[in-house]
């Protein structure tokens, strides 16, 4: 007959032990800790040149979104604009004559090679009465079952406002930027978008519900008005699929005034990528400052990480609020999309970057970043919009985008 071993006080007090700290590790919220890599380029002048960089001697090169296709080469789209004398210097530019190119290459972090402008304003067609007659900017490239969507920003001058309204001081640049809405296009392979075989919207997929300045502004709000995330632009569209019930999430930035400009953000929600989207009165990367306000930022591209199962938002910060350290970029996560806080390091990357002989320089823009993912959702390249100096004043195409390879721990 066998007897049953009774546990000692001691072995209960091991297994209660061993419990507890099991309960601990599995409670424990995983971390997601990205390294950048150094990049294959080298400073020409007032730009980096190499196979990491892509940039135009004759344009402006700005923020890029790139997947991989079928064919097993990497697609880019990304924002480019006229350099020259004879253009306005970039800040003003980039609002008045942004264009969509396409490039490609064999590689995800390098090589990338532009083959052709595959959408600009609609007046350039004639239609000068276009939501997006003016420009298009900031392309957003997502693929949700066989399909390619590009979300983009596009705007119209309204024109010159009537005597005594608030808008009646406001320049063309500025009519254009606060006129910014969000666009999408559907196509089934790169061949169709360059060959132009594609429908274009006649009617934005997102318009801001608020206009809320107190002067300066066109068509503003009545007095009174409470502004909403989306308040005179709605821009900088990021669009992921919710698992837990497969809608279809679309992150923006708008504009807030208090007094002095900040960019907030807020969310929308569809069944379908190409919408209709229903916008919630809800703030999101919602980081307060010392003073209870809303953190600036903006730029986001927000995914979903299946091992990790929850959603990830970088970002640019403006202040350093949000990263804890400088500003940069930042990381925020959420387990619903909804409410978003500040995983262990909120510090995704300085703007700087890493050259292959070891040299580290800082840039004065790094922001626009868009990523590429690995099947469960781990960064794998950050495309990001750079410039060595400041590029506001400058008329000389010395922008470019960065091709920023990651290691993950």
């Amino acid at each position: 007959m066998n007897k049953k071993t009774i546990p000692t006080a001691n072995t209960l007090l091991l297994l209660l032990a061993s419990v507890f700290l099991w309960s601990c590790h599995e409670d424990k919220s995983p971390t997601l800790t990205i390294h950048p890599l150094p990049i294959d380029a080298t400073i020409q002048g007032d730009i980096l040149e190499g196979p990491s960089v892509l940039n135009d001697p004759d344009r402006f090169v700005w923020g890029g979104s790139a997947l991989k296709g079928d064919d097993g080469k990497y697609h880019m789209l990304y924002s480019t604009w006229e350099a020259g004398d004879s253009v306005p210097k970039f800040s003003d530019s980039w609002v008045l004559n942004s264009k969509i190119a396409y490039a490609v290459s064999d590689y995800p972090d390098r090589d990338f090679k532009f083959q052709k402008i595959v959408l600009s304003g609609r007046s350039h067609e004639g239609d000068s009465l276009a939501w997006d007659a003016q420009m298009v900017h900031n392309p957003h490239l997502k693929r949700f079952n066989g399909t390619y969507y590009l979300y983009y920003i596009g705007s119209k001058d309204p024109g010159p406002q009537p005597p005594g309204s608030k808008g009646e001081n406001v320049n063309k640049r500025n009519r254009v930027q606060q006129s910014q809405k969000i666009g999408v296009i559907a196509f089934n392979n790169f061949q169709d978008l360059m060959s132009g075989n594609f429908e274009r919207p006649d009617q934005p997929l997102l318009s801001p519900r608020t206009r809320v300045k107190s002067s300066d502004v066109v068509d503003p709000s009545p007095e009174g008005t409470q502004s909403k995330p989306d308040n005179i632009i709605v821009v900088n569209p990021a669009v992921v699929q919710r698992p837990s019930d497969g809608k279809f999430l679309l992150f923006f930035k708008g504009n807030l005034y208090e007094p002095h400009w900040k960019g907030v953000h807020g969310v929308a929600i569809s069944d379908s990528p190409m919408g209709p989207f229903v916008p919630s009165d809800d703030f999101v990367f919602d980081i307060k400052d010392k003073n209870g306000q809303i953190s600036s930022a903006e730029d986001p591209y927000v995914w979903y990480h299946q091992k990790h199962q929850r959603f990830y938002a970088v970002f640019k910060d403006f202040t350093g609020n949000i990263t804890g350290k400088e500003p940069g970029l930042a990381v925020l996560e959420s387990l619903d999309g909804m409410d978003w806080t500040k995983p262990e390091s909120s510090f995704f990357m300085a703007k700087k970057v890493i050259l292959k002989n070891s040299d580290t320089i800082k840039v004065h823009h790094l922001e626009r970043p868009q990523l590429l993912l690995d099947d469960i959702g781990n960064p794998l390249v950050l495309y990001g919009a750079c410039s060595l100096i400041n590029v506001g004043p400058r008329k000389d195409g010395s922008s470019f985008n960065v091709q920023i390879p990651l290691k993950i721990n």
